[in-house]
């Protein structure tokens, strides 16, 4: 028997929501109120992974009857994270750095549900390869104001697809929500589907 819960995503990200709104689920999206400070101790995975619980566990304060799903994405090169760029010339150096080179894409998922004291944590990785970027390409795709509020400083479901060669994974986990991971860890834990 499917359970129609309540799901409540705990975050301020449009991209997260449309995802999410494409399908007919009783959907809330609460922004968290966390500091993202990235500990340097962490491998790039417990990272994504601690941000996504401590963002779900923020929300879940409010919504302890709902499942609540905390999501943070994070761009790794070289082992290095790619953060959100403070600027253009963050933007290019991050671009530049990307430019003909496969980086991973890794978001860290956290759903919970208080009352019950399930919390469940995981992550999907996906492997993107861009191609070899000019530096006019780079300034040209700056001038679109599109890399600034985005790990890694490219959007792949915006006009920033046009730097992406290929992906290894799943689409929208590069996006910022890996949909599939998702669902699956709904079905197991919850008896709940996203896709109804």
């Amino acid at each position: 028997m499917m359970v129609m819960e309540r799901i409540v995503l705990a975050s301020g990200s449009p991209r997260r929501r449309e995802i999410m709104e494409k399908y007919n689920i009783d959907l809330i999206v609460e922004k968290s109120n966390v500091d993202e400070n990235i500990n340097r101790g962490e491998t790039p995975e417990q990272v994504s992974m601690t941000l996504s619980l401590i963002k779900a566990l923020d929300v879940s304060n409010r919504f302890p009857k709902d499942i609540v799903i905390g999501a943070d994405t994070i761009v790794v090169v070289d082992g290095k994270i790619l953060g959100k760029p403070k600027g253009k010339e963050d933007a290019y150096d991050m671009l530049n750095i990307l430019s003909g080179r496969i980086h991973e894409v890794i978001t860290g998922v956290a759903l919970i549900k208080a009352d019950m004291n399930i919390k469940i944590i995981d992550y999907e990785k996906t492997r993107v390869k861009f191609r070899k970027l000019t530096d006019d390409m780079i300034y040209r795709y700056i001038g679109t104001n599109e890399p600034f509020d985005k790990a890694g400083a490219y959007a792949i479901q915006g006009v920033g697809q046009i730097l992406v060669e290929n992906i290894d994974g799943c689409f929208f986990n590069v996006v910022g929500l890996p949909l599939t991971k998702i669902d699956k860890l709904l079905s197991k834990y919850f008896n709940c589907y996203i896709l109804k």
